[in-house]
């Protein structure tokens, strides 16, 4: 197959990119660099003055769309929150112009999303099912996101939006932040400790993108997280246990937001997420536990 990946450059982008050449197929990455192509995968220059991309993708099978600001980096400032929310319009809307513009429409397109647009709650299970939307700054910008991204299935296109969970790996994503104190032997609960993380190990993330392009029936929200999901006090201990290091030093909610300001959401507020969907289709995690993705990755 032929893919187009919007963000290839990105965490998960390139965890992607490297599944989709070891299963041999042809992958496209939209860039604002200059990069020179390789065997298998070719850099296209988009979202820049005189860029046509359309005319040097030829015929696509799938677009993954990966693209926007990190939400992980920098404050949550103002001007940070619309460059969040404006950079994954602004490539949306790229990506929904350049297949209008393809003769030859590709079948699918799979778009990121993320578990922040379900309220957190400490109680409740969400599930694709559910409907409730948070009323905050990521649940609004995953709405919008979602939203615009349908508008692909005007062209007979199938839409999936994988929303994310917390996403841990070694080379981006929360986990080196989240490690960092207990490797520095200050680690502790953060906050209650009593919120949910749902979380995912990358190779999962990049596994499940494909299942998703491969699979044809799945449409619509399609959680991305492992089957078992923790709550943070859990969490930060089995960091610590694999780590070797103690978990002694609770940070207060008052530090955490003194610090990281609104994004202290991130960590002080979480949801119960399943990922009903790929489990019902037959996805089989390679990474299902916490233990065995923190061993995985932190040792």
């Amino acid at each position: 197959m032929k893919l187009i990946i919007a963000g290839g450059s990105g965490f998960i982008g390139r965890k992607l990119t490297d599944l989709l050449v070891e299963k041999g197929h042809q992958v496209v990455i939209l860039t604002r660099m200059e990069r020179l192509s390789k065997p298998q995968i070719k850099y296209v220059k988009w979202l820049q003055e005189g860029a046509v991309p359309e005319k040097e993708i030829g015929k696509a099978d799938a677009f993954i769309n990966l693209a926007g600001v990190s939400i992980n980096e920098g404050r949550w400032t103002q001007k940070h929150q619309k460059q969040i929310y404006e950079s994954r319009m602004i490539a949306t809307d790229e990506i929904l112009r350049i297949i209008r513009s393809l003769p030859e429409k590709p079948t699918v397109l799979v778009n990121a999303s993320a578990i922040g647009i379900y309220p957190p709650s400490l109680h409740t299970v969400y599930t694709e099912s559910s409907t409730e939307i948070s009323d905050d700054f990521l649940g609004r910008t995953v709405h919008d996101w979602e939203t615009k991204a349908a508008q692909a299935s005007i062209h007979s296109v199938r839409v999936v939006y994988m929303r994310f969970g917390v996403v841990l790996g070694t080379e981006g994503g929360a986990l080196p932040l989240m490690a960092l104190p207990y490797k520095l032997f200050v680690g502790g609960r953060l906050g209650s400790g009593e919120q949910w993380v749902s979380w995912v190990h990358v190779t999962d993330v990049a596994r499940a993108l494909l299942f998703a392009v491969e699979n044809n029936h799945l449409n619509g929200p399609v959680n991305v997280t492992s089957p078992i999901p923790t709550r943070m006090e859990e969490f930060g201990k089995t960091i610590a246990a694999i780590l070797q290091r103690p978990s002694w030093l609770p940070v207060p909610v008052a530090l955490m937001k003194l610090a990281l300001g609104k994004k202290s959401s991130l960590v002080l507020e979480g949801q119960q997420v399943l990922p009903e969907v790929l489990v019902k289709e037959g996805f089989k995690f390679s990474f299902s536990s916490l233990e065995a993705a923190l061993t995985d990755l932190l040792t």
